[in-house]
């Protein structure tokens, strides 16, 4: 469903994005992992065509990437790193507008909106500005917008950061159960326990690369741990003053 083969993205002498070959069954939700400036948001940004490669390949959907970009956008949702959203549009304006966009028949666009933002908790929100909207709202609003069209694939970009316990629990399960029905995800995340929650393949990138690649069922040891070992180890300051004996 998706898949890449020396996937790379070079900025002038700067590269962001080195090789990455890696693929995601139909139905399995990907957890891409790495620290910040490692290359995640390059690689969805490839994946999702709002970036064109440097050299390699990658087929999304069964359409190729490069060559037929708006296939691949009318089949996946995208949840992206800048949230996407007009800031002088409501919540429920940027839901009927993405509405229109994939050409729901307005029962339709009924019916899951109202199923969104109750499942997302928005309905104190849905008329207020985006612009006016906290980061979490914001960033449920996007989700939301990913969802409507009932894609094929979604490219999640960070959906877990700065979001209430509720409203993640909810995601979670949306996630799992859409999942289970067929939707492949790929999802980036700094959040390392509901990653191993909700994951059924990880991949670690580091300064571009992909440096560890496993199913969880194939999970020798906790997540956290592969992750400092392979990613980046926690810092222990000396701060011997900060204190009140």
């Amino acid at each position: 469903m998706i898949s890449c083969r020396g996937l790379t993205k070079r900025f002038g002498n700067f590269t962001a994005v080195d090789g990455i070959t890696m693929s995601v069954e139909r139905g399995a939700i990907c957890a891409c992992l790495g620290p910040n400036g490692a290359g995640k948001s390059t690689t969805v940004k490839m994946l999702t065509g709002l970036l064109q490669p440097t050299a390699g390949e990658a087929t999304v959907c069964g359409r190729d990437v490069a060559r037929d970009s708006l296939g691949v956008r009318q089949r996946i949702g995208v949840l992206p790193e800048d949230l996407g959203l007009f800031e002088d549009l409501s919540v429920d304006e940027h839901l009927r507008l993405t509405a229109d966009v994939y050409g729901l028949d307005a029962t339709t666009a009924d019916t899951r909106i109202e199923q969104l933002i109750d499942a997302l908790r928005l309905t104190p929100a849905r008329r207020t500005f985006a612009g006016r909207c906290s980061h979490g709202t914001r960033k449920k609003t996007s989700l939301a917008m990913a969802l409507l069209p009932n894609p094929e694939a979604l490219f999640l970009d960070e959906p877990f950061e700065a979001i209430d316990p509720v409203t993640s629990k909810a995601m979670r399960d949306i996630l799992v159960a859409a999942a289970a029905r067929g939707v492949t995800v790929f999802l980036t995340s700094h959040i390392l326990p509901v990653a191993q929650e909700i994951a059924s393949q990880f991949m670690i990138i580091r300064e571009g690369r992909i440096v560890w690649q496993s199913l969880a069922a194939d999970l020798t040891a906790p997540l956290e741990q592969t992750y400092f070992d392979l990613a980046e180890a926690p810092t222990h300051g000396d701060l011997a003053w900060l204190g009140h004996p």
